[in-house]
């Protein structure tokens, strides 16, 4: 756990900086209605809405894993083999996910995200053999609701209190040369859920002048107990803090760094032998990161497709110290859309 309230620690003195910015615009409330009014499209729970309005959204979000780490240094397969039968080369995933926004009340918004995941992981054995497995499924639901604690003199500030539901599987199979002809139970980061109800507080603080936005936000993932397997995830922390240009009415630039840190696999699925392969180990799945992303938002302010948007982000890692060998991410993209329209009430 000290990692982990390290993290969150980092994340809360990052807000706290940004809230002791002196107020660089006039009085008046922050606003989404502008193209820098949503942080990068990797980040999530960013905003809140007003009573009567809906947000509609997708996201498209494919990234890379390729070889292996241990710490901050680069092991070749041929090293990970001298320990383990078995080593992952490289792990292609993508994420399909769907969300609403609701708000029932002016301080309260309800998020639902909803994953669905498709990946495949290549090996090599020590005999040279290649192999890959492959997954795809419903990942974990995620229901947020965004508390507003001030909207003034264009500065806002919500709390993120989520859960994650269990919804994804935790037993999917494939046929490896060991288990051949038959199936067996792929490793810890090839299964689409986490098997917990897990807790996921966190706060979100945003700022505006004329032409510029910024923001940071701190999160956390808690697991609740063990699935159904006898294990759980690592618990996990990240703060990000962002800075967006407005370019003109219909389209703004961000940049944007990420750190985060999760925990290793706590107990173990009796299914995996922690001994054939590093991802099979519940020892060998804790890290750290830091990412940078650089973003791009186009948004329909007027006409029949006012409140359309468009976004792109492009994420790739600064620096990753892994319990491995494990696997390095190479980098990650987020493209999406997203349609907000006031559902009942009175338009502003």
């Amino acid at each position: 756990m000290g990692r982990f309230r390290r993290a969150l620690f980092g994340a809360a003195f990052l807000a706290l900086s940004f809230a002791a910015l002196p107020d660089l615009a006039a009085a008046q409330e922050w606003s989404s209605s502008r193209p820098d009014g949503h942080a990068p499209l990797g980040v999530m729970g960013d905003h809140t809405h007003e009573k009567g309005e809906v947000m509609l959204s997708y996201r498209f979000m494919p990234m890379r894993m390729e070889g292996n780490l241990v710490g901050a240094d680069h092991v070749e397969a041929a090293d990970v083999l001298r320990a383990f039968p078995v080593t992952p080369l490289k792990m292609p995933m993508s994420m399909h996910m769907f969300g609403v926004m609701v708000a029932p009340a002016d301080r309260l918004t309800l998020v639902g995200m909803v994953p669905v995941l498709d990946g495949s992981m290549d090996h090599v054995t020590r005999t040279g053999a290649r192999f890959t497995t492959g997954v795809a499924g419903l990942g974990d639901v995620k229901v947020t609701g965004l508390v507003s604690l001030f909207n003034a003199d264009r500065r806002a500030m919500h709390m993120n209190l989520g859960v994650s539901l269990p919804t994804g599987a935790l037993d999917k199979t494939d046929v490896t040369p060991a288990s051949a002809p038959g199936a067996a139970v792929l490793p810890y980061p090839m299964q689409p859920g986490s098997g917990t109800v897990d807790l996921m507080p966190g706060a979100t603080y945003l700022g505006q002048t004329s032409d510029w936005s910024w923001g940071v936000q701190g999160l956390a993932t808690i697991r609740l107990g063990e699935n159904e397997r006898d294990y759980r995830l690592g618990h996990r922390g990240h703060g990000t803090g962002w800075i967006a240009r407005r370019l003109s009415d219909w389209v703004s630039a961000s940049a944007r760094l990420n750190g985060s840190a999760w925990g290793d696999v706590h107990g173990a699925d009796a299914a995996l032998n922690p001994n054939m392969v590093p991802t099979a180990d519940p020892d060998l799945r804790g890290g750290r990161r830091l990412d940078a992303g650089f973003g791009i938002n186009f948004e329909v302010a007027h006409g029949t497709l006012a409140g359309q948007r468009l976004a792109f982000e492009f994420i790739t890692p600064v620096w990753q110290d892994l319990d491995g060998p494990q696997l390095a991410t190479d980098w990650a993209l987020a493209v999406g859309w997203q349609y907000a329209f006031r559902a009942w009430g009175d338009n502003p």
